[in-house]
């Protein structure tokens, strides 16, 4: 079938005759009654571009909207769909003019190209019956083929799908993600646009075969020759992290749908794209942003496998400018590590996130990133002049002299206050009326451990242990946790370290261990539930914190603690592991101190009987922010609409520090919200004395702290708290202006 479809594709007629001939052929040869093709229109609508078997006025005549039927259903989900008698699913929908009553037996399969969908193939036989799996692939086959067809411009103007016409080319400005901090000041350069597949059926199927393998091999290489080579700047990043996108080069799912794909009949370079269409297509569909985020290392992968193909190996980047701002729709960390960092000055991406391993690489070389800016991607051209503000997550493109003169101006002041920062590393953060305000450190990759000594924190008040298990190929090991935790305690010195127990579940699923799809997945099975149904994973990291703590002492915090039952179980099993520790004959810690992480709100009504068993309690401003408003965090829509500086929540907090100052239990705040000063003033106001912010905050709060007159503030902010409003951000911020305090 495929080399007759390769035939009926090179034939010298119109593409709308060919397509007729196509779906003929392929009604043939799958022994269909009915073989149909929708293609997408502007508007998203699915036209009937041809058919074979349905009535053939209907063609050009019948469409779908985007959800509507069961091809708009596929449509939806880029998925197949398999049905014994399609008229009984609920989401049918019967179109006179298709003459299509006879039919019951339905397959569809969308017809991708780079993950976007362009259409769908549909088969229908008039007996009741499920196509089998080998059909499925079949017909998968032929929509890739399809894709081709439908992409090349000769049915549908590709400027149908343009949001808009021209590209402008006054100055614009656009909204995004800030994702690495920081500006960048340049011109817009564009990531190597991926090699174009033009031969899609094979000649000869082991040829293929072992042309794929041979172009794997060389793949493997020179991944590992790009990490033997890694740049002196970035050999504080755990080689785990770019030792997981090495994993994924000899990932056997990976490798056996590419081989299936070959042994198909597909040439090896369509093999390819199959495989990652349908890879984009899966991964964009799923709730899991950890799985959204190792899209782009399969994307990068992907990609250098067809340079393989191609003959270009490991091809050089473009050559960029000496202040390039590099834009591309997806990037992955190789892929950013092959360009002269010297000559970049910030990353604008399609897609991606504050977890992507390239923001990771992107982080370690102080570089500005911006994500989720498609619009941007769209309307820049080569060598436009671009500034991004990785703060406020926005893309100038094009811009004003005015615009340019501002933010250059931007950069010389982030120059002063850096060296400002720098300069009172070693001053202690204490306000003007006297009051000692302890600043310490986020960490959980062995690169954040240099900045104790740049920032001069005074400890690190939340170490996340999952990232090592995140960033490996296989659950660490006992002697592997050992080996970091020493590390850690090594490079903290004589300061704290509070080590949090894994929380994984969520948003961070390890690759390498089962877990079931939760609807709500952030009020799942997660953390301390996770790790208490598991005991032997916790067991195992209390053993190697005890162990690596020989001598020393250890802060134990346990994540998102609910009923004080929680703590209580999670104590007998750090109990268990002293003993055993003991039996053994092992150094013990000098001392064991045990917290709890306040999360969910429900545990402020049992506080009391959880600080009798703790001693430290940790709020995790992040979830608890988000459970108190039933606020999804990372949602767009809603992530903006409640505040921290809400008087609701910060008298929730203050009852919280109150409480734990009665029964003196030391209590500390820890999240994203500390890292910014004006926040940070508003935490200092519930009673708040100790914060842990990232390693970036650490400058800007401490001077916040040392321009600050505490008493003043408590006095100046009662009045706040008690009025009827949503947020006291606007009247905080005129306080901090009025009197002097810097934010």
């Amino acid at each position: 079938m495929l080399r007759r479809l390769r035939e009926i594709m090179a034939e010298p007629a119109r593409a709308q005759t060919r397509l007729d001939r196509l779906v003929r052929t392929i009604a043939a040869n799958m022994v269909a009654d009915v073989c149909s093709i929708y293609l997408r229109r502007a508007g998203d609508q699915l036209e009937l571009f041809a058919t074979h078997g349905l009535n053939s006025d209907a063609v050009h005549k019948t469409r779908l909207r985007w959800g509507e039927g069961l091809v708009g259903a596929i449509a939806v989900s880029s998925s197949p769909l398999n049905l014994r008698d399609a008229p009984s699913h609920p989401t049918f929908s019967y179109r006179s003019e298709t003459g299509e009553d006879p039919f019951h037996s339905f397959l569809g399969v969308p017809i991708l190209r780079s993950g976007r969908l362009l259409g769908v193939l549909v088969v229908q036989n008039e007996t009741e019956r499920l196509y089998t799996e080998e059909e499925v692939e079949a017909l998968q086959t032929v929509a890739m083929v399809l894709a081709e067809v439908a992409a090349s411009g000769e049915l549908i103007d590709p400027a149908e799908f343009d949001d808009v016409d021209d590209v402008l080319h006054g100055p614009e400005r656009f909204s995004a993600v800030g994702i690495v901090e920081g500006v960048g000041i340049g011109r817009a350069a564009f990531h190597e646009p991926p090699v174009q597949v033009i031969n899609l059926i094979a000649d000869d199927v082991a040829a293929e075969e072992e042309r794929l393998q041979d172009a794997i091999e060389a793949l493997r290489k020179s991944v590992d020759a790009m990490l033997a080579k890694m740049d002196r700047r970035l050999m504080g990043v755990p080689r785990e992290v770019l030792e997981t996108y090495r994993m994924f080069a000899h990932d056997r799912g990976w490798l056996n749908r590419l081989r299936e794909a070959v042994l198909s009949g597909l040439t090896a370079e369509a093999a390819v794209q199959r495989v990652k269409g349908e890879n984009r297509a899966r991964m964009l569909q799923s709730d899991n942003a950890y799985l959204r985020d190792r899209l782009h290392d399969l994307d990068d992968l992907a990609h250098r496998l067809l340079r393989h193909l191609a003959g270009g190996g490991g091809a050089e980047p473009l050559n960029i400018p000496d202040d390039a701002i590099l834009f591309a729709r997806t990037l992955g960390p190789a892929e950013l590590l092959e360009y002269d960092y010297r000559k970049l000055r910030g990353v604008v991406l399609g897609e991606g996130s504050a977890a992507s391993h390239v923001a990771i690489v992107a982080r370690a070389l102080e570089l500005p990133l911006i994500a989720r800016s498609d619009d941007a991607l769209d309307r820049t051209d080569a060598n436009d002049p671009v500034i991004i503000d990785g703060a406020a997550g926005e893309v100038h493109v094009r811009p004003t002299a005015d615009i340019t003169q501002a933010y250059r101006a931007k950069l010389e002041l982030q120059s002063e206050r850096q060296a400002a920062f720098a300069a009172a590393r070693d001053l202690p953060a204490v306000t003007r009326d006297g009051v000692e305000i302890d600043l310490q450190m986020n960490a959980g990759l062995l690169v954040d451990l240099p900045h104790l000594e740049e920032t001069g924190a005074s400890g690190i008040g939340l170490f996340r242990t999952e990232l090592q298990f995140m960033v490996s190929t296989a659950l660490p090991r006992l002697p592997q946790q050992v080996s970091l935790y020493r590390d850690v305690i090594a490079a903290a010195g004589d300061r704290p370290v509070v080590f949090r127990t894994v929380d994984l579940g969520s948003d961070k699923v390890l690759p390498y261990m089962q877990h079931e799809r939760e609807d709500n997945p952030a009020l799942g099975w997660r953390a301390i539930r996770l790790s208490l149904d598991r005991p032997g994973l916790m067991r195992l990291q209390l053993r190697a914190l005890l162990q690596a703590s020989a001598g020393r002492p250890l802060q134990v915090l346990f994540p998102m603690i609910t009923i004080p039952e929680e703590i209580e179980a999670a104590r007998h099993l750090l109990d268990r592991e002293m003993e055993r520790g003991r039996r053994l004959g092992q150094t013990p810690p000098t001392e064991v101190a045990v917290g709890a992480m306040i999360e969910v709100p429900a545990i402020a009504w049992r506080l009391d009987a959880l600080l009798r068993q703790v001693d430290f309690i940790s709020i995790g401003g992040n979830d608890l922010v988000q459970f108190f408003f039933a606020a999804d965090r990372t949602s767009e829509r809603i992530g903006k609409r409640y505040d921290l500086l809400s008087p609701a929540f910060l008298s929730f907090l203050s009852g919280i520090v109150a409480g734990a100052k009665a029964k003196e239990v030391p209590v500390s705040f820890c999240g994203e919200q500390a890292s910014q000063p004006l926040e940070a003033l508003g935490l200092l106001a519930t009673g708040l004395r100790r914060l842990s912010a990232p390693a970036t905050a650490i400058g800007p709060v401490k001077q916040m702290v040392r321009s600050l007159h505490l008493s003043e503030l408590n006095a100046h902010i009662a009045p706040m708290l008690k009025a009827d409003q949503a947020s006291i951000r606007e009247p905080l911020r005129n306080y901090a202006h009025a009197s002097g305090v810097l934010i």
